[in-house]
């Protein structure tokens, strides 16, 4: 088991530091093409930082771990408006603009709440395609001009326009996408490995280590954002990835590995803190139009509480399992073969 934990943390170290460079790479040529702000914002750095889900869920439905792969889009889910909203918070004040009030909340949770009721009976060829149709409808509407829209751009952006030659960034955004993609490997082979060696679901691996693992970019980038003192986006970035999990990832999962969620936890108790979280950090922002202190050690305490009440999933290639484990997981195999491509 040594080797896979040192895959694993390989692989978390080679995701954070490949996504950061592909996100800064990508969102450095867009900003130089002259590319929309709200583009900029929605759909480079929305995208980017959700790659890491995305690879990671992707690679998992692929190889047959599907329970990994959705438990890494709830544990990211939870892990962005909780663990990284909660430090981010606890390190500064996070203000949120109206207009992230009015478009990306609504959407995010919309997002989040309609994935925790398409995965109930797994998810399907179909449940993908919806998800797509939903992502490119909210990809519109995130795009579209409006009047409270920037336009010009955030100090953040602004930064972007420094740095090196557009080549340069170019094959920065190539070697981050190659990297996160080879971390990615990494991770969930390491991740599959201990829990199989440990006993644990594919599921609680997928909602602890490999949702901390793949959200580690956006909690580096909220730190920093911190310590510069620009706020104005983390909120947004949050919202936007939690968006970007729930569709496309969820979409990804559907056409790579459809089929039912055999970790009765994952479609139980997980789907539901999720949603929870989702509402509470609502509430928060929406509240005084920011998120304090006191608002942030909630999240983080609602976070640390409710990951021990997500370990007791069923591992179905465990040796041990009883008669009535074993004929669910028989059910939902079968299950899984009838919305699997012929």
């Amino acid at each position: 088991m040594l080797i896979a934990v040192v895959f694993l943390l390989i692989g978390i170290l080679l995701l954070t530091f490949a996504a950061d460079h592909f996100v800064e790479g990508a969102a450095t040529l867009a900003v130089r093409m002259r590319l929309s702000p709200v583009v900029v914002g929605a759909m480079i750095i929305g995208f980017g930082t959700s790659l890491p889900e995305m690879i990671v869920s992707g690679i998992a439905a692929g190889s047959g771990d599907r329970d990994l792969g959705v438990g890494n889009i709830i544990g990211s889910n939870i892990a962005n408006l909780s663990l990284v909203l909660g430090v981010s918070g606890l390190i500064l004040a996070i203000g949120v603009s109206t207009l992230t009030l009015r478009r990306e909340l609504p959407l995010s949770f919309g997002s989040v709440v309609l994935f925790a009721v398409l995965m109930q009976n797994g998810i399907s060829r179909q449940d993908a395609a919806v998800l797509i149709v939903v992502m490119l409808s909210v990809l519109f509407l995130l795009v579209r001009p409006t009047a409270d829209d920037a336009t010009d751009y955030e100090p953040e952006f602004a930064d972007l326009e420094e740095g090196g030659s557009t080549g340069t960034e170019v094959v920065r955004t190539l070697v981050g996408l190659v990297g996160t993609v080879g971390g990615a490997y990494l991770l969930v082979e390491g991740a599959t490995t201990i829990a199989d060696s440990l006993g644990l679901s594919d599921g609680f691996v997928g909602l602890t280590m490999v949702a901390i693992g793949t959200s580690l970019p956006e909690l580096v980038t909220a730190i920093v954002a911190c310590r510069k003192g620009h706020t104005d986006l983390i909120v947004g970035n949050l919202l936007g990835s939690n968006i970007f999990n729930s569709l496309a990832v969820g979409a990804v999962i559907g056409f790579v590995g459809p089929g039912p969620v055999l970790d009765p936890n994952l479609t139980g108790l997980a789907a539901v803190v999720m949603v929870v979280i989702a509402l509470l950090a609502g509430i928060f922002m929406i509240t005084g139009e920011r998120v304090v202190a006191w608002e942030a050690v909630v999240l983080l305490a609602v976070y640390l509480l409710s990951i021990p009440f997500t370990a007791g999933g069923i591992d179905c290639d465990a040796a041990d399992l009883n008669a009535e484990q074993i004929a669910d997981c028989a059910e939902k195999e079968n299950a899984a073969a009838s919305l699997a491509p012929g």
